[in-house]
């Protein structure tokens, strides 16, 4: 009896019948999640270079519109027109315009003032408007959903409480005189 097992066991360790079925169990986890995580990224890319394209033509309708100081609302509006892959932009966008001297230089903060929908909605930041020949800094955060949270690089990437990964543009223009 215990031959007839030893033989039945010795004739199955030759077969090679399933051997790419056990490869294909071990690697297709990795390459699932390599997949995912490029799409995940590709997506963010996407939104990011979006919110930039916003941000830069906003800023340039600004400087254009000589002497007319932007509202928050206005601006925020002309970055949403343009941001168009980001999700309730107008909801999920903060602004922060601070002015600054250039010739005694003090940088902002490294922390952008960014939107929780975990927490209470907040008023609006600091936001100058500016005077004539004043130089300011515009910086925007938008919060967008990770799409695959739990795996990847979506488990990786920084978050909020409410799991938004921030994305965070920054542009500098001087005030025209009107």
């Amino acid at each position: 009896m215990m031959h007839r097992i030893a033989k039945h066991l010795a004739r199955f360790g030759r077969k090679e019948d399933g051997h790419a079925t056990i490869e294909f169990a071990i690697m297709f986890p990795f390459f699932f999640v390599f997949i995912l995580s490029s799409v995940e990224i590709g997506l963010i890319t996407l939104k990011y270079a979006f919110l930039e394209r916003g941000l830069d033509i906003a800023v340039r309708e600004v400087r254009l519109s000589t002497g007319d100081a932007p509202d928050h609302v206005e601006l925020k509006n002309l970055i949403c027109d343009e941001a168009t892959f980001i999700d309730n932009c107008a909801e999920n966008l903060s602004l922060e315009m601070v002015q600054v001297d250039p010739r005694n230089w003090v940088p902002i903060s490294d922390q952008a003032t960014c939107t929780d929908r975990a927490e209470e909605v907040q008023p609006v930041t600091t936001f100058t408007p500016g005077q004539a020949n004043q130089l300011m800094i515009l910086r925007v955060c938008a919060k967008v959903p990770a799409l695959y949270p739990t795996m990847g690089f979506g488990k990786e990437i920084a978050k909020d409480t409410s799991g938004d990964i921030a994305l965070v543009s920054v542009s500098a223009f001087v005030q025209e005189p009107s």
